[in-house]
């Protein structure tokens, strides 16, 4: 009975083992498959969650995936390996989402390019030199109307704040916000007026804007970062959709 018992326990060990190593191998070729310039160095079960430990490249960069290679677990991010989803990136730019109609609008000056039939917004320091160059991507435009948030960052630029009150205080604020950013012609007016570069460094700090320019569409989706005209137009084109 004893001799029967381990022969069992043995057979059914053995099965197991087959199986892991299925599973190994099945996943080193749903790996190459995938990435065919990835160069696997292990394929590895994990005592845990069903999770397998991959080590890739002379780096021996980590990654986990399930059994299936269904999805992967890559620098802090789940990626659906069927259709190339970053489902964490996703979910990211969900919560960092601004309700448009949330935003302060009465706060910020109005640019209507075209018919200006589009809305977004953009949170921009003065003396940032990505918001520099994406005003020349702006100019690109057309059919929209852009809201602009003066915010200046004053940690990164000391005079970001003075020049965003000259500008706000300015008779003409897009010529002024314009002559500066696109000619370096600096705002003439007295910084003295009643301003809301104040208020909106609180808004935005508070939603966790932290970097220039920092873009927010009609459906709410926040992108940080000097895009490109042509992305900022597939944003639009997206967002006007929804």
């Amino acid at each position: 009975m004893l001799k029967t018992i381990v022969t069992l326990a043995a057979a059914l060990w053995l099965l197991a083992a087959a199986a892991v190593h299925a599973d190994e191998a099945a996943i080193r070729k749903g790996l190459q498959s995938k990435f065919p310039q990835a160069e696997v160095q292990s394929v590895t079960k994990l005592p845990y969650m069903g999770l397998y430990e991959v080590v890739i490249g002379k780096e021996n960069e980590i990654l986990y995936t399930d059994e299936n290679f269904d999805y992967i677990i890559y620098d802090g991010n789940i990626i659906d390996t069927k259709t190339d989803r970053n489902l964490t990136g996703e979910r990211k730019r969900k919560l960092s989402m601004i309700p448009f109609n949330e935003l302060p609008l009465d706060l910020a000056f109005k640019r209507v390019k075209g018919k200006g039939e589009r809305k977004m917004a953009i949170f921009s320091d003065p003396d940032c030199p990505y918001c520099r160059r994406i005003e020349g991507d702006l100019a690109k435009l057309d059919n929209v109307t852009i809201y602009t948030f003066l915010f200046p960052i004053d940690s990164l630029h000391p005079q970001a704040s003075d020049k965003a009150r000259r500008i706000w205080c300015s008779t003409d604020k897009v010529k002024a916000w314009d002559d500066y950013l696109t000619k370096g012609v600096a705002p003439s007016a007295a910084p003295t007026c009643d301003n809301p570069v104040d208020k909106l460094v609180e808004f935005g700090t508070k939603r966790g804007i932290n970097a220039t320019p920092t873009l927010v569409f009609a459906n709410g989706e926040r992108v940080p970062g000097a895009i490109s005209a042509q992305q900022i137009e597939k944003l639009l084109s997206g967002a006007k959709a929804n």
